[in-house]
């Protein structure tokens, strides 16, 4: 025994705080379980520390002589032993895994759990999650969403307060801008008028007709060209995926200055033809 314990002498085991180490829980305790980390003494895993998860039976979280990974959240006391924490390392690798995907603008699937007024609740790699009412794309029923899963993308990660907040219109929208193309005409509604421009909505996405934009006469009120719910057309003037952000036109469909001011529908009616003589004007006369 004296060998022995001189032979362990000759290493020099230096555990700090925010390490992770390796060991296997060779005990359980009413109280949490001992892990042999190959030091003189035995790391100890408090109960509240075995899991992500509350449990009640900590062998089903820590299984005797099965060797894996824990977090050191207390130093060496004065016996040599350190204090370990399963329920702190997963933490620490869900955040880091959802940071990469953050930063990759990846979607991921929440299951809802719960509801309450400002939207729904669910878990992301183990981690409480938030998605607000108004990011949710079904947003009238939420009592109808529990249980359901849900894709989405992250609006806000912040580790430090523990928020992790996601959106499922941020991602529809992001989906549906691929599919738009500068210079193509498409068809949608007039959701809000500001007096320098008009917000439509195209299968999810919204951006803005400037005023200026409108005709290539000027507009005095857009109000008493447009009302909220108007179907129209327009061309697709730039798309900025960068600022996430969409410009539309509809001068471009004018024969001449201000004739959308006065024959909105006979405009739209034919806006693809309209659209397709301007190109070739445009073609004829690049400058």
């Amino acid at each position: 025994m004296d060998d022995f314990v001189q032979a362990l002498d000759q290493y020099d085991y230096q555990f700090a705080k925010g390490q992770i180490v390796k060991g296997k829980v060779f005990q359980h305790t009413s109280d949490g379980a001992f892990v042999d980390m190959g030091g003189k003494s035995p790391g100890f895993v408090p109960l509240r520390e075995a899991s992500a998860q509350y449990i009640t039976n900590i062998a089903e979280a820590l299984p005797l002589q099965e060797e894996m990974q824990f977090l050191i959240i207390a130093e060496q006391n004065a016996d040599g032993q350190v204090t370990l924490s399963r329920r702190q390392l997963l933490l620490k690798q869900a955040w880091d895994h959802v940071e990469e995907i953050a930063e990759s603008d990846t979607s991921v699937q929440m299951r809802v759990s719960g509801v309450n007024r400002g939207g729904v609740t669910g878990e992301v790699e183990g981690l409480k999650a938030f998605i607000p009412r108004s990011h949710l794309i079904e947003k009238d029923d939420l009592d109808a969403l529990v249980g359901q899963l849900l894709t989405a993308n992250f609006l806000q990660v912040d580790r430090e307060n523990n928020k992790l907040v996601l959106s499922q219109r941020q991602l529809a929208k992001a989906a549906a801008m691929r599919h738009l193309i500068a210079g193509a005409l498409v068809e949608g509604t007039v959701v809000k008028i500001q007096p320098y421009g008009v917000f439509v909505d195209c299968q999810g996405v919204t951006g803005l007709l400037h005023i200026k934009q409108v005709s290539n006469s000027h507009v005095d009120a857009l109000t008493t060209v447009f009302k909220i719910g108007q179907k129209i057309k327009v061309v697709v003037a730039d798309i900025d995926e960068y600022k996430n952000r969409i410009s539309f036109s509809t001068k471009v469909l004018e024969a001449y200055p201000g004739e959308i001011l006065e024959k909105m529908d006979e405009v739209m009616e034919n806006a693809d033809v309209r659209l397709q003589e301007a190109k070739e004007r445009q073609a004829q006369n690049p400058e």
